[in-house]
Parts: C-alpha cells; sequence; structure tokens
C-alpha cells in the first residue's frame, strides 16, 4: 500500500505536542489591532489545543504521520 500524503494546509496550521495533542495558533492577531484590548490580544498569543472529539480525525486523515 503506498504511503499517505499529509494535508499540507493541514501541517502548516496544526503541530503535535508530545502528550499527543493537536496546537495551533488562534485567529484574530492579524490585523486591526487597535480596536482589540491588550487583555485580549495577550490572550490569543497562546495556543490553541483541538477539543478531543476532532483529534483523531485530524491525526488520521490530514497528519498521517505526525
Amino acid at each position: 500500500m503506498p504511503k499517505m500524503k499529509t494535508k499540507s494546509a493541514a501541517a502548516k496550521r496544526f503541530s503535535m505536542t508530545a502528550g499527543g495533542k493537536i496546537k495551533y495558533k488562534k485567529m484574530n492577531l492579524r490585523h486591526i489591532l487597535t480596536k482589540k484590548a491588550s487583555k485580549r490580544k495577550r490572550k490569543l498569543r497562546r495556543p490553541g489545543y483541538v477539543a478531543t472529539g476532532p483529534v483523531y480525525e485530524i491525526k488520521k486523515r490530514l497528519l498521517p504521520y505526525a
């Protein structure tokens, strides 16, 4: 059976942690930052983690070798 291809869009957006969680960068921190509160921008800098429900789908279909 041939190797599965990793979806390049998913590879750019998600990364795996040592514990098997899927980490991503949060949205809304690219432009129009003047109207956003400092507290909100500070919290958006932290990584987000995918909920346990879609983790299997992402690992299986999008990132098969992660």
